[in-house]
């Protein structure tokens, strides 16, 4: 079997989920082999060398795999941004449109301080609601959002339009096309 070169051929492409037309990009694939998993964890790094991050903030779920790994890296602290109802101390929210309604995002209130450099981490990067979401309660907290960093990007979903318009820098490892 020849070996994989870059992180995008890691990924399981599963057609038709969660519903028809959809093509679903399965970073499971991705986290289950060790070489490349790491391979994505030093690439999602490599920008930030020499950079002053204080912590990292993954969103839930798959950027808390992420994240985690990344902040034990830098050797700095994670947050976890989680869905509405999931944490268990005093809380923010941030709500956020999905294509059929709305979601809310939370974070502890005490978990990021005033003045706090913190580079926003997830899986994928689509429309950028989620992770509008996830800068504004950054914000809401004082926090100043370093960077945000994605293993995969769909450009055709306007995300990376979405979050540089908000004078975010958007890192990406990989792109598909089509939704």
């Amino acid at each position: 079997m020849p070996t994989p070169r870059d992180v995008k051929s890691f990924i399981r492409t599963i057609p038709d989920f969660p519903q028809p037309g959809i093509m679903f990009r399965d970073v499971t694939t991705l986290f289950q082999d060790a070489r490349g998993f790491r391979m994505a964890i030093d690439q999602l790094l490599h920008p930030y060398a020499g950079i002053r991050i204080d912590k990292v903030a993954g969103l839930e779920a798959r950027g808390f795999i992420l994240g985690g790994a990344v902040a034990h890296q830098l050797s700095v602290g994670f947050v976890p941004i989680r869905k509405k109802g999931k944490l268990p101390a005093r809380t923010i929210e941030q709500a956020y449109a999905l294509e059929y309604g709305e979601a809310v995002m939370e974070v502890h209130d005490d978990a990021i301080q005033p003045g706090d450099r913190v580079l926003l981490v997830d899986d994928l990067l689509a429309t950028g609601g989620t992770a509008e979401a996830g800068v504004r309660l950054i914000e809401q907290l004082g926090g100043e959002v370093a960077s945000t960093a994605f293993i995969i990007e769909l450009p055709e979903l306007g995300g990376r339009k979405r979050l540089e318009a908000l004078g975010l820098d958007v890192h990406a490892l990989c792109a598909f096309e089509g939704h």
